[in-house]
């Protein structure tokens, strides 16, 4: 069943590739009419999200907040797909990294860096930094999709400019190997996703919730003495992103506990409070309370 709904599938996501930008976005439009007008793809949850985090806005503002975003969220979707046909120099122009001496600064430091990314703007194109240095290798921490067919794809997309692929499940035990061998690198990870109820070991501060937070980059960032950087990244138009390497250790173990994870944190809130219709609202971000996790243990 995996094959044939790929094999369906596929077709129509290689002619999506071919088009042209400017064919993408009318297509995109049409998309957007249909997931949020027609069907109301997760819009429960993108509400419930917003009305928590803007609880000072008007109905009315929340509602142009999540328009403007189930439109970003097409975009987003289709731009993925076209990476499958686009050229390195295609993706330079459209994803700027505003400060690519940050890069040659991790590779003269002697040492591998984690970079932080947030599921805001187009964190799909964090592939672009190594488009600007050829000598560090680039690592990418995922989540491997079920559907081994479509695992394949996704692995294909985000492995086009010579980023490296791990699966979360393997990554403490690769980046320590890599260590071991004198392999350097810097390690992309989305690290703004709520842990699993198991693994909750902090609380912090989030968009004026008392929410867990996942630690695990300041975690392993200690343990392997890696610096650490936030990627932040900023829509200027529909297909044009800026982004920028923000370091925010150089030495994780001088800092405190959660220091580095409360600093990250902080940098992602001011960027969805300038602009909330970049961030992924359609995950449950909240889904913990404390009160609710406390009285269960």
């Amino acid at each position: 069943m995996n094959a044939l709904i790929f094999y369906l599938v596929y077709p129509l996501l290689w002619l999506i590739s071919k088009l042209s930008f400017k064919a993408i976005y009318v297509f995109s439009d049409a998309v957007y009419l249909l997931i949020y007008r027609i069907f109301g793809f997760r819009k429960k949850v993108v509400r419930n999200n917003l009305r928590l985090c803007f609880p000072e806005k008007s109905e009315a503002e929340l509602k142009k907040i999540e328009a403007k975003f189930y439109r970003h969220l097409c975009d987003i979707f289709l731009e993925m797909i076209k990476t499958l046909d686009l050229q390195p120099e295609d993706l330079k122009e459209r994803f700027i990294i505003t400060n690519p001496e940050a890069i040659k600064e991790i590779d003269n430091s002697g040492k591998s860096a984690i970079v932080m990314c947030a599921h805001y703007a187009s964190y799909e194109w964090i592939t672009a930094l190594k488009t600007y240095d050829a000598d560090l290798r680039a690592f990418g921490i995922y989540k491997k999709i079920k559907n081994t067919y479509f695992d394949d794809l996704v692995k294909q997309i985000r492995t086009r400019f010579n980023t490296e692929i791990i699966d979360k499940n393997v990554a403490t035990k690769t980046m320590a190997k890599n260590k071991f061998r004198g392999i350097r690198g810097y390690y992309g990870m989305v690290a703004d996703q709520s842990p699993k109820a198991s693994r909750i070991s902090y609380w912090g501060n989030f968009m004026g919730q008392e929410t867990p937070m996942f630690v695990g980059s300041e975690v392993m960032a200690k343990r392997l003495d890696f610096s650490v950087y936030y990627f932040q990244i900023n829509k200027k138009k529909r297909g044009v992103y800026e982004a920028q390497l923000v370091k925010l250790a150089e030495n994780p173990n001088e800092y405190k506990d959660f220091e580095i994870t409360d600093k990250y944190f902080e940098l992602v809130e001011a960027q969805i409070r300038k602009a909330p219709e970049y961030y992924f609202w359609i995950h449950k971000r909240f889904k913990h309370q404390k009160e609710n996790f406390e009285n269960k243990q």
